[in-house]
């Protein structure tokens, strides 16, 4: 049995993170503003961990095995959770984003569109870190999401006092109606009711991973394994839009109708006109099976499905 602490863990895959942990007979610590209370058995700090005065007092004497943080977007967070908890864990685990890999965000190098994404395409042990930039202001940090995930993985890859590890996860689906971003509810919709469907006139594929699988890696990289610095997640296999809008087509009956956008103009979910994909070779290494995107996606169209409001027509 471990100590483990997981900063968020109120809804989707890090609910389903502490459910497992708990499952698998570990002492769970959630720590979050007290919106959602946690299951039964699992103690609840209730902190804002954005006043880390708070925070430092909720934790009180409490050390941990390991921390899981599913809420750091910003570089000020980072430093923040790197000061409370040193010398309180010695491993230390942030959920990233495939966004971080985004090169509309940032200046990468180039990578061809039939290579994956390795880790060492963003080295946050020499990402540049900038406090002063107003990470506090919503609007700004909506805008900034992928540079403030690298910026974060930065200030933690350097702090002292616990070994580091990022979760780059891939675009996350399933779970029905706790996929909370609607992703899939919107393309359900919008094919069942013959709507357009906008995309790029050069779609390129990306990965994705399901919220139990994820889960799955983040017990895994908790709990079994002690590697250090980014880790890719994503399940087997690209898919593009089209791809997407096909599994949803064949459980609708009904054909997308696609409407091609001008560069620059703002398409749907999934049309990109850069390549990003990851690999996730690193992680297969380092012992964790991947499962197939083909194979788990028509569930969660279905999952998804049942739980919208939307009738096929």
């Amino acid at each position: 049995m471990e100590k483990i602490c997981v900063i968020g863990g109120s809804r989707y895959v890090g609910k389903l993170l502490v459910e497992r942990l708990r499952a698998a007979g570990h002492q769970v610590t959630v720590i979050n503003r007290g919106s959602t209370r946690p299951l039964a058995g699992v103690e609840h700090l209730v902190v804002d961990r954005n006043d880390e005065a708070a925070l430092v007092a909720a934790l009180g004497t409490r050390a941990f095995d390991v921390v899981v943080d599913q809420v750091c977007y910003t570089p000020v967070q980072a430093a923040m959770a790197a000061r409370a908890f040193s010398g309180r864990t010695r491993r230390y685990i942030m959920t990233s984003t495939i966004e971080v890999y985004d090169p509309a965000t940032a200046a990468l190098a180039a990578v061809p569109v039939s290579t994956p994404m390795p880790e060492e395409t963003v080295d946050p042990a020499t990402w540049p870190v900038l406090t002063d930039l107003p990470w506090h202001d919503e609007a700004y940090l909506e805008a900034h999401y992928a540079e403030g995930k690298r910026q974060a993985e930065a200030v933690f890859t350097r702090a002292a006092g616990f070994a580091f590890a990022s979760v780059r996860s891939a675009h996350v689906l399933g779970g029905g109606a706790r996929e909370f971003t609607g992703r899939l509810a919107y393309y359900i919709e919008r094919i069942a009711q013959g709507e357009e469907i906008t995309v790029d006139a050069e779609v390129l594929p990306s990965v994705f991973i399901h919220y139990e699988e994820l889960a799955d890696l983040l017990l895994w990289a908790s709990t079994a394994t002690d590697f250090t610095g980014p880790i890719n997640a994503c399940s087997d296999g690209v898919l593009d839009v089209r791809d997407l809008c096909a599994v949803v087509a064949a459980q609708t009956g009904r054909q997308p109708v696609y409407r091609t956008v001008a560069r620059g103009e703002a398409a749907s979910p999934f049309s990109f006109d850069r390549h990003y994909a990851m690999s996730n070779a690193r992680a297969k290494r380092l012992g964790f099976s991947f499962s197939r995107t083909t194979d788990w996606l028509p569930g969660a169209v279905a999952e998804a499905r049942a739980a919208s409001a939307v009738p096929t027509i």
